[in-house]
């Protein structure tokens, strides 16, 4: 007697990868692509065992491939999000190390120089607030734009 695999049936709630302005998959994306976290994937693998034909079973090396892609999917994830809390850091830590400094910015043909007096953050990101030579202050310049830093005058 032959066992019939089991029909894979849609899931209409579970959607794709999400994408990113560049067409490319968010950090999220291997655990979105199926809507779901690295126990449930296990639970897949055992629920497949199950269910499998006994009269031919699944290949040792084709089950203990497919683990180990799991497994670098987790890492890949902790990973992406390690990264990513390193870079806030950094931003966070290299803004800060510019407070006092004089700073030029580019604005259109001109290039204004001035002091850095605050950081602020939007959306994670550190802007800088510059107070110029002749008292006015500019405020929500990214870092990305300072094209020269001295110290102050």
């Amino acid at each position: 007697m032959q066992v019939a695999p089991i029909p894979s049936v849609p899931d209409p709630s579970v959607v794709g990868p999400a994408q990113n302005n560049s067409g490319g998959v968010d950090a999220s994306g291997a655990t979105d692509a199926f809507g779901l976290g690295f126990e449930s994937l296990l639970q897949i693998i055992l629920t497949q065992l199950t269910y499998q034909d006994p009269l031919k079973p699944m290949d040792n090396f084709e089950f203990v491939s497919q683990l180990g892609q799991f497994s670098q999917i987790q890492q890949a994830q902790s990973l992406n999000d390690k990264m990513d809390n390193l870079l806030s850091a950094q931003s966070a830590n290299q803004a800060t190390g510019l407070l006092g400094q004089t700073v030029d910015v580019p604005a259109g043909s001109t290039t204004i120089s001035g002091t850095v007096t605050a950081i602020s953050f939007v959306n994670g990101q550190p802007r800088l607030s510059i107070e110029t030579a002749d008292g006015q202050t500019i405020s929500n310049i990214s870092i990305g734009s300072v094209t020269q830093i001295r110290t102050a005058e």
